[in-house]
């Protein structure tokens, strides 16, 4: 059997994790943390593309992972245009649209671009990204909001909620495309979407906030109270942003976006850390319920990862309120390195055939 050497990238905010896998074994993980002294040299993120190439390729060589054994590259992928769920080799158009993204600005757009870089120094070796966080799959009347002038649009972590999907299914002796899921993916940001025989038929936007309150993020908020307050002189555009994508959620009620710390914060008795937590969890149990509205009813598990998995007591309390659903299952953690390998694994072995993005 041929090995294939698969190198993952996936950039987050304040850290880079790299990886390499043989076929499916994954033989080297790291995941490098960025100091906020590092990260304060750069005025936005395009600007740490070679701080972050670099740092990679440092910390391969220092390893001793020899870059030119690898067989091909997967990244996450960025805040490109919309479309379908699948692998995409990185090409001129998409470079065009990470470096002037038509979406927003997120670390994960340096993925395609430093995996396409480093490919291009290498010798028969290409660079992809497989479901990055615009995946579009959502039905027409999901788009819907209730004035023309805006739109829901599909912006969640569709790698993992894919790859978790997926492992149920297998696990069960079943094919992801023949079950349906709602799967909460609970990290950062949270999303939760209805996945309905191998499509995300509805979903929250999570990048800016949308359905239930995170460790920085705050949600959906009443729109009369956020109207009233962007007009009233005293916030800039650049702080109301902030306000919901950043500084919301647990940032904002309790001065952390550690989930971790506020869970031992609210078992060692501190009641309102206590509140704030279960209210998330409350909001999460909620944003299921509606869900199962859109699959009818017919939901075949309920699927819980991210990091924020790890707390028993949040878990407990979504599966309370769910458990006349459909059974939960609880995946803790991502598993999105691995997913991008054996996504790279299954174009390597002509197992899948990447697509082409092209730019609107």
């Amino acid at each position: 059997m041929n090995i294939h050497r698969i190198l993952t990238i996936n950039p987050g905010s304040t850290s880079t994790k790299i990886a390499v896998f043989e076929n499916a074994k994954n033989v080297f993980l790291k995941n490098i943390k960025h100091s906020n002294e590092e990260l304060a040299k750069f005025t936005g993120i395009t600007e740490q593309y070679q701080f972050r190439k670099d740092t990679i390729l440092r910390n391969l060589k220092e390893d001793g992972q020899d870059i030119n054994n690898i067989s091909c590259i997967v990244a996450r992928g960025g805040l490109i245009y919309p479309i379908s769920s699948g692998v995409y080799e990185v090409n001129d158009d998409m470079i065009q649209d990470l470096r002037n993204s038509p979406i927003g600005e997120h670390a994960s757009n340096l993925g395609g671009l430093i995996a396409h870089d480093i490919a291009n120094s290498l010798k028969q070796v290409k660079a992809y990204i497989a479901d990055p966080v615009v995946v579009d799959e959502m039905e027409d009347i999901a788009r819907i909001t209730g004035h023309p002038k805006f739109e829901r649009l599909s912006i969640f972590h569709a790698l993992n909620q894919k790859a978790i999907a997926r492992r149920y299914a297998a696990e069960n002796n079943e094919k992801y495309e023949d079950l349906n899921f709602i799967v909460a993916h609970l990290g950062g940001g949270i999303s939760v979407g209805a996945h309905r025989k191998g499509r995300v038929v509805d979903v929250n936007n999570a990048l800016d906030g949308e359905g239930p309150f995170s460790p920085e993020r705050t949600g959906t908020l009443p729109s009369g109270q956020l109207a009233k307050l962007c007009f009233s002189g005293k916030y800039s555009h650049k702080e109301v942003k902030l306000m919901i994508k950043g500084n919301g959620g647990f940032a904002a009620y309790l001065g952390t976006n550690n989930a971790y710390d506020v869970e031992i914060k609210a078992k060692g008795g501190d009641e309102y850390a206590k509140s704030i937590s279960d209210a998330m969890a409350y909001q999460v149990a909620k944003e299921i319920g509606s869900l199962s509205v859109v699959l009818k009813g017919k939901v075949d598990a309920i699927i819980l990862t991210g990091g924020i998995a790890y707390n028993k007591q949040f878990c407990t309390f979504v599966e309370d309120l769910t458990s006349f659903i459909a059974p939960m299952k609880v995946y803790p953690g991502e598993d999105e390195m691995s997913a991008l390998a054996m996504n790279g694994l299954m174009v390597l072995q002509s197992e899948l055939e990447p697509k082409i993005y092209k730019t609107k």
